[in-house]
């Protein structure tokens, strides 16, 4: 059953319901492979995947649309969700090699932080940047990840 459809720049956006019982599915129809095309794929790869964190010795999966940002604290990483925080095996640079590809960038020596979650971004001092997240923390960015924070929001890779 159709739900939803209209028209922006010429493109038809269509919505079908399904029943439960049947697999989701996106399917792109296009003339050709554009980048338009290609920054919604790969917004729609991002809202996938899974980590796998820790809670007082229970394992969770956490999906990556409920991460806000990662952190490094001594030999300790932690994922970080709106209400919850989850310690996990995996190393910082691993993670960040994961999440490359997900609109997660390094902000920090310490910090991964998922773009997707930033509400807002504003300079402080010596060069550095806060963000602002949707869960109202806020996050430091180093001077040093500015450049590459700045390049991520032109939408110049992530």
């Amino acid at each position: 059953m159709k739900t939803n459809e209209e028209m922006r720049d010429g493109m038809e956006i269509s919505i079908l319901r399904i029943s439960p019982n049947r697999p989701e599915k996106l399917e792109i129809h296009c003339h050709e492979v554009t980048e338009e095309v290609k920054d919604i794929v790969t917004f729609v790869k991002s809202r996938q995947g899974q980590l796998t964190g820790m809670i007082e010795g229970k394992q969770y999966e956490i999906p990556v649309t409920e991460v806000y940002y990662i952190e490094g604290i001594e030999n300790n990483v932690f994922i970080y969700g709106r209400h919850k925080v989850y310690e996990t095996r995996q190393k910082l640079y691993e993670l960040e090699g994961i999440l490359k590809e997900k609109y997660f960038l390094r902000v920090s020596k310490s910090v991964i932080l998922n773009l997707m979650k930033v509400k807002a971004i504003k300079p402080v001092l010596n060069g550095r940047y806060s963000a602002i997240l949707q869960n109202d923390e806020e996050i430091i960015i180093s001077r040093k990840y500015v450049k590459e924070l700045k390049k991520a929001l032109k939408g110049e890779g992530v």
